[in-house]
């Protein structure tokens, strides 16, 4: 599963939560910090999800979608995802995060409230479908959506091309621009 914390007030994100059934918040922000919403900020959440008994594991540095590195942006600050994807980093979160699904009800953090924007569905959501997992995600309203759904309500298999199959589609990168260089005013505190 996944969830954006969006602008939810803190209680009604603990609502989708405990309607889930979430027994773990696997954190994929690169930056889990918030301008606007400071009650997700990294130390807060996990303070607070600790207190209802819901665990926090970070796995931003492994599955984020903001790297460090210049290689892994085009020139207008898009994230070239198969670049990431091929990171052994990134694969050693991937495992970490399937390893966590076998065991517990996890949900994967990040905070667009829509995964059809956000890398969580275009990026760590495509490599575990790919990977034979079922990917839902929690939607602000309470419905449940599926990794399928998402992609197919929005073509993002034709904008972005097959993940096996990258050589004759289109770059598979990140929709919206997301170089810190870019984006001066963004909920990162570095």
């Amino acid at each position: 599963m996944t969830i954006g914390h969006s602008n939810h007030a803190w209680e009604r994100f603990l609502e989708l939560l405990q309607q889930n059934n979430v027994e773990v918040v696997a954190e994929v922000r690169s930056y889990p910090y918030s301008n606007y919403s400071p009650q997700f900020d990294r130390e807060a959440m996990k303070d607070a999800l600790g207190k209802i008994g819901v665990k926090y594991v970070d796995l931003g540095k492994e599955l984020g979608g903001r790297p460090d590195g210049s290689e892994f942006y085009d020139r207008d600050g898009h994230v070239l995802y198969d670049k990431v994807a091929g990171t052994e980093r990134f694969v050693e979160g991937i495992r970490r995060l399937e390893d966590g699904m076998n065991k517990y009800r996890v949900a994967m953090l990040c905070s667009e409230e829509d995964p059809a924007v956000c890398h969580r569905a275009l990026l760590v959501g495509r490599v575990l479908r790919e990977r034979g997992a079922r990917v839902e995600h929690i939607r602000g309203d309470g419905r449940i959506q599926s990794d399928g759904e998402i992609f197919s309500a929005n073509d993002l298999e034709e904008k972005q091309g097959k993940l096996f199959d990258i050589a004759e589609a289109p770059a598979w990168k990140s929709i919206p621009s997301v170089s810190r260089k870019k984006r001066l005013n963004n909920s990162s505190p570095f």
